[in-house]
């Protein structure tokens, strides 16, 4: 089981950090990696995961493909200040973004706290603040 773990959180980094459309692309992501695995293995691995193909034919997590929409759909702005990114929602919006914040599990995000329409990210780094607004105003511009 802890084996299985581990795979699983190393696919969740292959599959963030590059555009994988094949699972022979995972494959040989994971084999270079350290981690020999079946065709059989991964196609496993991709079902209990809930991996999903966006519509460029990627592997997402679901957990990012929620986040994706509900920023593409709900966010106006982001800022960061020092430790602090800042997000304004339209109105009634900032806890369900803030949910599918905390679930991305983006990392040096903290946490949030979330009001109506404006949602307060604590990074573990001014620098990490800076990445998570640049990764939320991407996704913010990418609206469906």
């Amino acid at each position: 089981m802890k084996k299985r773990m581990q795979r699983h959180d190393i696919i969740r980094e292959i599959v963030r950090d590059n555009e994988i459309r094949t699972q022979r692309e995972l494959a040989s992501k994971l084999q270079a990696k350290g981690h020999e695995c079946t065709q059989a293995t991964i196609s496993r691995d991709i079902t209990d995961m809930g991996l999903l193909k966006s519509s460029e034919g990627i592997y997402v997590l679901p957990e990012d493909m929620r986040l994706h929409h509900m920023v593409a759909e709900l966010v106006e702005e982001v800022y960061t200040a020092g430790y602090l990114v800042v997000v304004r929602t339209f109105p009634g919006g900032a806890a369900g973004v803030a949910g599918s914040i905390d679930n991305a599990g983006l990392v040096g995000s903290l946490g949030t706290v979330a009001g109506d329409n404006t949602i307060m990210i604590a990074a573990r780094t001014p620098e990490d603040a800076e990445s998570i607004r640049e990764i939320l105003d991407g996704l913010r511009r990418h609206r469906s």
